[in-house]
């Protein structure tokens, strides 16, 4: 075979992709710790704990990250070990009954919780987000007081769509479930929302 034939079929051989570098750590951490915090904070209703679920979270991350392929993106890997880390929690505390000893009325003080609202994933205007044009802390900590009534996969759903404006398709890769499944989960969450805020505001009125 000569030169110039050996040349055009390397031409259309397809090469293979550059492998991307992870990032460092510190910017791994510069880009993903709000992002964790704020979905935290919405899952477990207060600062505290959400700062120590965050921590979890991007420790695991941390770790994990050598092995991250970009098979999704990296935001949504990143919310679905969070929302990972919180659901073991969860089933952990339910194991040793704590989980139904908590007092879900002193969860919700006043503060950071209720500034820390993250208003950067915003839906469509034909779609408007649960909590949106919430005027007063008040109702802000009954949404948020609500949203811990859920089941935890209910919960991720509504938080990572009407709080963190995911895509469906983003939200199933978070949680591993397929897109209707997602859709069923979210108009199901948000009818039961609506129902308790629906009687929150009624005996406000009365």
């Amino acid at each position: 075979m000569g030169a110039d034939a050996k040349e055009q079929k390397d031409e259309g051989t397809p090469r293979p992709e550059p492998v991307s570098q992870p990032p460092s750590e510190a910017e791994f951490l510069e880009r993903n710790s709000r992002l964790v915090y704020n979905l935290a904070l919405r899952l477990v209703g207060n600062a505290v704990d959400a700062e120590d679920l965050a921590q979890d979270a991007l420790i695991r991350a941390l770790k994990a990250l050598p092995n991250f392929r970009g098979d999704s993106a990296q935001t949504t890997w990143v919310y679905r070990i969070t929302v990972n880390t919180w659901k073991n929690r969860v089933r952990s505390e339910k194991r040793r009954s704590f989980w139904k000893t908590l007092p879900l009325h002193g969860l919700f003080g006043g503060g950071e919780d209720g500034e820390e609202k993250n208003t950067e994933g915003s839906l469509p205007a034909d779609e408007p987000a649960l909590d949106a044009g919430l005027e007063t802390e008040e109702v802000a900590r009954e949404v948020q007081s609500a949203l811990q009534t859920l089941d935890e996969e209910n919960r991720a759903v509504v938080v990572l769509r009407d709080i963190e404006g995911l895509s469906y398709q983003d939200i199933g890769e978070a949680l591993s479930l397929p897109e209707g499944t997602v859709k069923s989960k979210l108009s199901r969450a948000r009818n039961a929302l609506a129902l308790k805020l629906k009687r929150y505001a009624q005996n406000e009125d009365g």
